[in-house]
């Protein structure tokens, strides 16, 4: 990690016109994750977010954050910002949460096709330098991916409702490590090549990812046609039911449970 805060020239002189929005997730009345879950979302995200400005800024990076405290921002103006500067990236910063507890590993998403060079970067630092699962790159529709108009990435630094993970985190160095990770990626961007493509061979390969904007879209079809079908089901059930038990029963008053 040293190699990082060595080259801050080096980056500062191949991105001196790149402005870094950094966005925190939740804040204020929204802490993240799930219901009893221990560790606010929003304390960790925030205070990786600060450490990622201090590397970005001490590289020569201009960095604006989409906020400084404890404070709930909507979305909609979260994205707003990262669309008011040019030659921005937008980068959102979460931690992952599961009701199951041995859930874990790293996630980065993206929406737009232009922002898979920077989800693949900042992919390729995060997850190979953390201790955890690699769970891949997702095509997703969030609010603040969808909406951008930058390239813009939300990267999940792992699973707050793991309790291997977790002790990672609330460690100040880790934290630290994750920002150090996330700069790395922000700067070899540009770097991300495909494998079939003709110029030279880069370091940072570009991800295969999970389209989730159309798996969600046919799980949830199929979810609304199964309780359809069960609902049918259930309703034909009961009519059957209920002319069994009149004709057994010989009475009219059977029609109630129809």
């Amino acid at each position: 990690m040293a190699g990082l805060l060595c080259a801050t020239s080096a980056w500062a002189a191949s991105d001196s016109s790149t402005t870094v929005v950094i966005d925190a997730g939740h804040g204020g009345f929204d802490r993240g994750g799930i219901p009893g879950q221990r560790i606010a979302e929003k304390e960790m995200t925030l205070e990786v977010a600060q450490r990622l400005k201090k590397v970005l800024a001490a590289a020569g990076y201009r960095v604006i954050m989409t906020r400084e405290n404890d404070v709930f921002v909507p979305l909609g103006t979260r994205v707003a910002i990262a669309n008011s500067y040019r030659n921005a990236i937008f980068v959102c910063v979460h931690f992952n949460s599961a009701k199951r507890a041995g859930a874990d590993g790293i996630e980065t998403y993206f929406y737009s096709r232009d922002s898979l060079p920077l989800a693949s970067a900042v992919h390729h630092f995060v997850a190979g330098g953390a201790p955890s699962p690699n769970r891949g790159v997702r095509r997703r529709g969030y609010y603040v991916l969808r909406k951008a108009r930058v390239p813009a990435v939300l990267v999940e630094c792992g699973f707050l409702t793991n309790p291997t993970e977790a002790t990672y985190i609330q460690k100040s160095s880790y934290r630290q490590k994750l920002a150090e990770e996330i700069a790395a990626g922000i700067r070899e961007r540009s770097n991300v090549r495909s494998s079939t493509s003709s110029t030279a061979v880069a370091t940072i390969p570009l991800q295969p990812y999970i389209d989730q904007t159309k798996v969600s879209s046919s799980k949830r079809s199929r979810s609304k046609h199964s309780r359809k079908r069960s609902s049918k089901s259930s309703k034909k059930k009961k009519k059957k039911s209920t002319k069994s038990a009149g004709a057994e029963a010989n009475v009219t008053s059977a029609k109630r449970e129809g």
